[in-house]
């Protein structure tokens, strides 16, 4: 644990949890409402699984980014996780949409 508290910059041991918490629910939640919104999209077509898998991710990634905003602000760690998303968006070439 002390490892990921340097790595991520974080002194208590309750923002380490707080910052875990909010992982899972946002995990969960977007595994959760994927599914729905692809049906939601394609109807109840009968869609090849792994294209549904595929399609699930791409659609997963953005609702994951915002709802890691979203939660990090209720729980008082929206600086931390803005960082995250701002690193993670670098990462897939969109760093152009922040200034350093």
């Amino acid at each position: 644990m002390n490892r990921l508290k340097e790595k991520w910059g974080i002194k208590s041991n309750f923002q380490l949890v707080i910052i875990l918490i909010v992982f899972a629910i946002t995990g969960s939640i977007s595994a959760l409402i994927s599914s729905p919104i692809i049906d939601f999209i394609f109807g109840e077509s009968d869609i090849n699984g792994i294209v549904k898998f595929i399609l699930q991710l791409f659609i997963i990634m953005p609702i994951y980014q915002v709802l890691l905003l979203f939660f990090g602000y209720i729980f008082f760690q929206f600086n931390f996780f803005f960082k995250f998303v701002k690193k993670f968006l670098k990462l897939f070439g969109l760093g152009f949409l922040f200034r350093d």
